[in-house]
C-alpha cells in the first residue's frame, strides 16, 4: 500500500477532478504490475497496473492493492470493478473508501457479490490524507485551504514604505521555487487588491513544472489595470464580495461551484487574516525569512497544530494544521 501512496502521489496537480490513486499487483510476494491515474479522462490506476502485467493468466493468483476503492460507475473510463471482476482477480486491498456519492461503497459491494476477497483500511489514515483535496471537497462542500505567507524574524509581511511595483522579497530563492510547485498542485490561487497593486505578482508556475492555477482577485471595484501581470498568460477571476457576506465563504462557494477542490491564499495579510478568524483554513505553510523590518505590516497571528519545521538554506518552514477543521473532519 506504500507503494500504492508513492504512485499516486507522481501525479499531484494533474488529476482533478479526480482523486489520487495509485495501484498494484502482486503474485505470489512479487510485484508484477503497477500504475497510477495519470490525469483527468484517462485510465484509471486499476487498468494502468492490470495492463502493466505481461503474464496475464497470473491475474487469477494475485492480489490488487489500491490505495482507493474502485469505482464501480460509469463516467469517462468504465468501472473498473468490472475490469477487476472480468480479470479474475481473487484478492483486493484497500485503502480507503470513496466519499464521493457516486461510488460510496460501491465498489466494495460489487467485488464481494461477485465473491472476491476484499480487505478495507488498510494505511487508511494515510490514504485519506493523500486524498485531504478530494475527501474536503465532497465532505465539506469546499476547497481544501491552504494558507501561504513569508515573514521576518521580527514578525512582520511587509515594510512600512515600498518604493516600487515590485515584492519586497523575505524567503530565498528555494523557497520561492517551493511556493511555485505548490502552487502547481493547487487548482486555485487568490489575493487582495492591495497586493496586485504592490507587488505585481504574476501568480504563475513560472519557477516549476506544472500547470497554473485559477487565479483570484479580489477587487470590488474592479480598478485594477489589465496590464498587471495577474491578468497576463492565463485565466483570472476578478471577485466582487459582498460587505454583508463573509468573504473566504464567498470565495469558497466561487470555487465549489466550478468544481475546484484546492485554494491556496497567498495574501495579503488582511485577507490571510479573515480567513483565519473564521477559522476556515485547513493547512497553513509560514516562510519566515532571515530579514529584519524593525517596523512594517504585522504578519498574520493563528494559533493550530504544527505540523513539521523544515531549513530551507536560512529560511524555516512551519506547517501548521487547523487543529477544529481536523477534528471535524474525524
Amino acid at each position: 500500500m506504500q507503494r500504492c501512496l508513492f504512485l499516486a502521489r507522481k501525479a499531484i496537480g494533474y488529476t482533478y477532478p479526480n482523486p489520487l490513486v495509485g495501484s498494484v499487483i502482486v503474485h505470489k510476494g512479487k510485484i508484477i504490475g503497477e500504475g497510477w491515474h495519470t490525469k483527468a479522462g484517462e485510465p484509471h490506476a486499476e487498468v494502468n497496473a492490470i495492463d502493466s502485467v505481461k503474464d496475464k493468466s497470473l491475474l487469477k493468483e494475485s492480489t490488487l492493492y489500491v490505495n482507493l476503492e474502485p469505482c464501480a460507475h460509469f463516467g469517462k473510463t468504465p468501472p473498473c470493478a468490472d475490469l477487476i471482476i472480468e480479470k479474475e482477480i481473487p484478492k483486493i486491498v484497500i485503502g480507503c473508501v470513496d466519499i464521493n456519492s457516486k461510488v460510496a461503497g460501491k465498489g466494495i459491494e460489487r467485488l464481494r457479490q461477485a465473491g472476491r476477497e476484499v480487505i478495507v483500511g488498510v494505511l487508511k489514515a494515510e490514504s485519506q490524507a493523500l486524498n485531504k483535496r478530494f475527501f474536503t471537497f465532497h465532505a465539506q462542500k469546499r476547497p481544501y485551504i491552504i494558507l501561504k505567507w513569508a515573514q521576518t524574524r521580527d514578525g512582520f509581511i511587509a515594510p512600512l514604505q515600498q518604493t516600487q511595483q515590485a515584492p519586497v522579497w523575505i524567503s530565498n530563492a528555494f523557497s520561492q521555487q517551493l511556493t511555485h510547485l505548490w502552487r502547481a498542485q493547487e487548482g486555485a490561487i487568490l489575493v487582495g487588491k492591495h497586493t496586485v497593486e504592490k507587488d505585481n505578482p504574476s501568480l504563475t508556475t513560472r519557477h516549476w513544472v506544472g500547470n497554473n492555477p485559477l487565479r483570484l482577485v479580489i477587487d470590488n471595484n474592479n480598478s485594477l489595470s489589465k496590464k498587471l501581470a495577474v491578468f497576463q498568460g492565463g485565466l483570472t477571476i476578478v471577485l466582487a464580495i459582498s460587505p454583508t457576506l463573509s468573504m473566504p465563504k464567498q470565495v469558497c462557494n466561487c470555487l465549489y461551484e466550478r468544481q475546484i477542490q484546492s485554494l491556496i491564499v497567498e495574501g495579503g495579510a488582511h485577507v490571510l487574516q479573515q480567513f483565519i478568524d473564521e477559522g476556515l483554513w485547513d493547512e497553513a505553510r509560514i516562510f519566515v525569512g532571515t530579514p529584519q523590518f524593525s517596523a512594517g505590516l504585522k504578519a498574520p497571528q493563528l494559533s493550530g497544530n504544527l505540523l513539521s519545521t523544515q531549513e530551507i538554506e536560512g529560511d524555516y518552514l512551519f506547517v501548521v494544521k487547523n487543529p477544529a477543521i481536523e477534528k471535524r473532519s474525524l
